[in-house]
Formats: C-alpha cells, structure tokens, sequence
C-alpha cells in the first residue's frame, strides 16, 4: 500500500532556563517587555508532523512518501529520513526560504515561550497530490499550512484517496464552513483532547456528529489514552506501559498517528490499532526528541507482548526489518 503522509517537516531548537520564567518577568509592565533569559542547555532536534509520522512509520518498514515544502537548509534532514526508509521525492525546496523552525524555551516549572518561523511550508499550497508519480492509496493531511491543508485534501478527496484529517494546532486558522468540509472529505479525523473542544467549538457539531460524518474518529488523551469512536461506539484505548522514565512527550501524537496509519494499511481492527498507536507514544515519550528512538520491528512486538499479553497483529514482525539507526 502506498501511504502519503502530507504535512510540516522543521527544525526544532529547544533551550532550557534554569530559573522561572516568572522571577523576571514584571506583569505590571508587558507593555514595554524586553527580557532576555541564557539557557545554558541546547539540543537540535529534526520535527514537524509529517517527519515525525513519517519517521516511525520508515522505522515500522513501510516507504511512506512526504509531500511538503522545504528551504534551501533541508539537506541533512533529508538524508536522515531517507536513512530511514522514507520517500522524499516529493519534498520540495525552495532556495529562497528556510525550512520552517521552531525554537522553543522551557523555564524549570515546565512553562515555555515558543516562537515559529513558517519558512517554506508557507508555500505547501505550490505542491500538488496531482503531479505524484503514482496515485497514494492511503494519506493523511497534517499540519500543512493553511492553504496547502485545503488544497491536499481537496485533491485526494478528488481522486478517491481515503485520509486521516489531522489539524493539529492549524484548526483555529480554518473557518466553520472549511472544518465542515473537511471532515466531511475524510475518512477519519484525529485531534487531541484539547484539540477536539476546539473543533467543536469552530465546526459547530457536536462530538457524536463529526465521528457520525466519519468512518472514525480518534481522540488522543496523553497519559490518559485515547478513544476511537466508530461505528456507533466509543473504544477506550489505556496508555501503552512505559519501560523508562517519562523523558520528553513532545512527539507522541504523531508517533500515534504513524501506528494509526500502519494499522489502517492492514485493516486491522480498531483495538489492535490503538494499541500499536499507543505503544509507539510510549517509545517516543522515553526519548528526547520526536525522531530519536529506534527499533526493529520484531523488537516492538516483543515489547507489543509484554504491554498486552498478546501476539503483535501486524503479521510481519518476524519477515520485515527497519532500518533501525538512530
């Protein structure tokens, strides 16, 4: 099966301030706010939704094909997913732009001060699924930016592909009447809790209306698991076990999203499929980074086992390896 996955690829630069945020910070004059905080920790980390998805799915021994908008500093990303079985044929740079960067300081109490610099996936909407090589049979449209969100699902809506519609912090950006028509054209939508309130609120429809207008849909909860609304019915999904002390949760959701694209390749039914997409959560939370953990797929069923008390569902643990390096 040929899986799209269409959606963000950045550079993810994250600080850590030994001190609160708060100690240095007058509210009384924000207005006029100039703070500067050293951060003595650094890491670089490789990001955005589609690279992440499309990561953990190379990792599971599937080709995955990412189509997005990259700057003229993409060349060692890329390499590294193509380390890792991914397509990036259909990744498009721009020599003029960045790729889109994300720098994010965290304070010792956890809170955190972002800034996002767009770059070149502010011209997603100049890639096309029409000039693919071969027609995808199976996609999901991630943060894409804006435009190039409505335009993918426009296009695969177009051409029969059913999709995974994951908005993920782009939903506030669309308007009732887009959220609408974007459910409407997928085959499944997945937000996170908070996520899911707000499509609510945007869309206008109730919870059981937009998971009535979809084949299912996917609510992720964090530590609190996920529940899968199909067919009528509401499928609560536990958090996979760790096996390590919680390191760093940023990435899991999309690391549950690649196992929600491996379970929807093979059919599988739902509650195989949460928890595949749940396990894959729990690797990523035990690493820092979104694209730092790595395994062979006869090892995640091994672990599938442990966690479950059960044989891994994929039927290729055992005849399929990835690439495995991190």
């Amino acid at each position: 099966m040929s899986l799209l996955v269409c959606g963000s690829l950045a550079f993810d630069t994250l600080l850590g301030f030994e001190d609160r945020f708060a100690r240095h910070l007058l509210p009384e004059h924000l207005s006029k706010l100039s703070a500067a905080f050293r951060a003595p920790t650094m890491r670089r980390e490789w990001g955005g939704c589609a690279g992440n998805i499309a990561y953990s799915l190379g990792l599971m021994g599937e080709t995955p094909r990412v189509l997005g908008a990259v700057g003229a500093d993409f060349a060692p990303y890329r390499a590294h997913l193509e380390r890792h079985g991914v397509d990036t044929g259909a990744i498009r740079a721009f020599d003029d732009a960045y790729t889109a960067q994300c720098f994010i300081i965290s304070d010792a109490d956890g809170n955190q001060i972002t800034a996002f610099h767009p770059g070149a996936m502010d011209r997603s909407a100049q890639l096309s699924v029409a000039d693919l090589p071969a027609r995808p049979t199976l996609a999901i449209v991630a943060p894409s930016g804006r435009e190039g969100s409505l335009r993918f699902a426009r296009e695969l809506a177009g051409q029969g592909v059913p999709f995974v519609f994951d908005p993920g912090q782009e939903l506030p950006l669309f308007s009732r009447d887009e959220l609408v028509a974007l459910v409407d054209a997928a085959a499944w939508v997945t937000v996170n809790d908070y996520e899911s309130e707000l499509l609510i609120e945007r869309s206008g429809l109730t919870l059981a209306e937009i998971a009535a207008r979809v084949t299912a849909l996917i609510v992720t909860r964090g530590a609190a698991g996920s529940t899968i609304y199909a067919g009528g019915d509401a499928l609560e999904m536990a958090a996979a076990p760790l096996e390590a002390p919680l390191v760093d949760p940023a990435g899991c959701g999309d690391a549950y999203r690649a196992g929600l694209l491996y379970g929807l390749a093979r059919g599988l039914p739902w509650a195989d499929t949460g928890r595949i997409a749940s396990l894959l959560g729990a690797l990523v939370a035990e690493q820092p980074g979104a694209q730092n953990h790595a395994f062979e797929l006869a090892e995640l069923a091994a672990r599938y086992r442990r966690a479950y008390g059960r044989d891994w569902p994929g039927g290729d643990a055992h005849t399929r390896t990835s690439c495995g390096e991190g």
